[in-house]
């Protein structure tokens, strides 16, 4: 009963949740475009432009930045402007790059990542009302790129996806006889795909069963990214204010401890690869030979997965039959994850909205505009969705392709997506994050040196993490 009650009201938040909201309202409404940076955009193409973009990784393998650049350069021809691969690390740090020259025009980055170069000026507030994206980006959305400088509030970037982890699971390696031992409240959903606790039962049995190798669920916990949540569904958080206030460091707020425990125990049911970067780099490999039943990562990774299962043998219409993505199963209010008693909590998680942003450094604000205003087009967004799987930030193709993208944007809405820090100060957080975490992880596999063994040793822990991330922005910096 306990459930069937919980499972129903999941399902209902899920679909009050799904706002797909069009319009610019409250905060983003006033944003303006910025003094210095609006002088800029006169609306005049620089003839003879070349403009170079820098994107993600996974964009160029899969094909799609080819196929925006050759797009936007087809329309543009008249005018002497292309655009080009910018031919740099995905990560290039435009605050040391920029003013000699090297960095790019335009930017495709996460939030947090672009969010750091307000302060500096390296990246110019935008005319966003003038982008035929405007009123199809949720206000959620705009509040990522949108900052207070000077006292007035200006926006930096243009969404283009939101981000947040999903559990990916083979359909095919459920156990035949999940619909009777697997279902208890006989929803026809398997209990592993809803509840951590049945998916903590579950993987202990596939690894006990195959005597360590294979797994039900694997996940490394070296990137703070998808780990950083469990604390956050029991009461931390990152920064105080809504994440715009550094002085408050909260990981190890509220029953955060119990966050911090679950981490400890879902390790026990993996290998040691947990702690390191193997587990995520031979994810998607592991996935198609059934090396792993289900693994945590985002939603535009999803073409990667379908590419190496049917490398593994399987057609390309069974993989997409077998591979399914969901949201995050909900976790054990008690933080025990082997203890239903007290019921269930949702798992909130870290998430992201990744966008354009365009380089104080470019000779040609005008053309890198007309850029950013195809590649964040309808069609351009709708073809990115189909190679690469991203959840489209605009609500218009949101709504078009249904499924995850709704998810998603639910989990956003509803604040079970918990957007990443738009401030500079964010990057301080992830190496002190990582390091307990790996610890955590490794904690599992210790015999006669157990760390974490107290819920009085994990808070001690998390209590330490928060003083050096303080520390790293205030006390130790220059």
């Amino acid at each position: 009963m306990k459930k069937n009650i919980v499972a129903l009201s999941s399902h209902i938040a899920v679909l009050l949740a799904v706002i797909l909201t069009v319009g610019i309202v409250g905060s983003i409404a006033a944003a303006k475009s910025g003094s210095e940076g609006a002088n800029k955009f006169t609306g005049e193409l620089e003839h003879g432009a070349t403009l170079r973009i820098l994107e993600n990784d996974t964009a160029i393998k899969q094909g799609y930045l080819g196929e925006l650049i050759a797009a936007f350069n087809q329309k543009y021809a008249e005018y002497g402007i292309k655009a080009v691969d910018a031919n740099m690390d995905q990560y290039t740090d435009l605050e040391n790059d920029g003013p000699f020259g090297y960095g790019p025009d335009v930017l495709y980055q996460a939030n947090d990542r672009l969010m750091r170069y307000p302060d500096g000026k390296h990246i110019l507030p935008l005319p966003v009302e003038t982008l035929s994206c405007y009123e199809q980006v949720s206000e959620k959305a705009w509040q990522s790129y949108t900052n207070v400088v000077g006292g007035e509030s200006y926006v930096f970037g243009v969404p283009v996806n939101a981000q947040g982890p999903l559990l990916y699971y083979r359909k095919d390696l459920l156990p035949e006889n999940w619909e009777t031992e697997w279902d208890d409240d006989k929803n026809g959903v398997p209990d592993m795909i809803e509840y951590w606790t049945d998916m903590y039962r579950y993987s202990k049995q596939v690894k006990t069963q195959n005597g360590g190798k294979k797994f039900g669920y694997m996940r490394s916990f070296l990137e703070p990214y998808f780990s950083v949540g469990y604390l956050y569904s029991y009461g931390g958080y990152t920064f105080g204010n809504n994440n715009t206030d550094p002085s408050d460091i909260g990981h190890s707020a509220g029953n955060a401890h119990l966050g911090a425990k679950v981490i400890r125990q879902l390790a026990s049911v993996m290998d040691e690869r947990c702690i390191d970067d193997s587990v995520t780099t031979g994810a998607y490999a592991a996935i198609a030979s059934g090396e792993f039943f289900a693994t945590v990562t985002t939603p535009d990774v999803y073409t990667m997965f379908i590419d190496e299962m049917v490398a593994a043998g399987m057609s390309r219409e069974q993989a997409e039959e077998n591979l399914v993505t969901v949201t995050m199963p909900k976790l054990p209010a008690s933080g025990d994850l082997t203890d239903e008693s007290q019921g269930f909590v949702d798992n909130k998680m870290m998430g992201g909205v990744q966008g354009y942003a365009i380089s104080s450094y470019t000779k040609y604000p005008n053309a890198a505009l007309a850029f950013v205003d195809f590649a964040t087009s309808y069609e351009m967004v709708l073809r990115r969705n189909e190679l690469l799987g991203i959840v489209p930030a605009r609500g218009d193709v949101a709504e078009q392709v249904g499924g995850l993208s709704e998810i998603i944007n639910g989990n956003l809405e509803n604040g079970n997506i918990v957007v990443m820090p738009s401030i500079k100060e964010n990057s301080q957080i992830w190496t002190p994050l990582q390091t307990l975490f790996q610890d955590l992880a490794k904690d599992a596999f210790r015999t006669s040196d157990i760390k974490y063994d107290t819920e009085d040793k994990i808070k001690a822990a998390l209590k330490a993490v928060d003083k050096q991330i303080y520390d790293a922005i205030f006390t130790l910096k220059d």
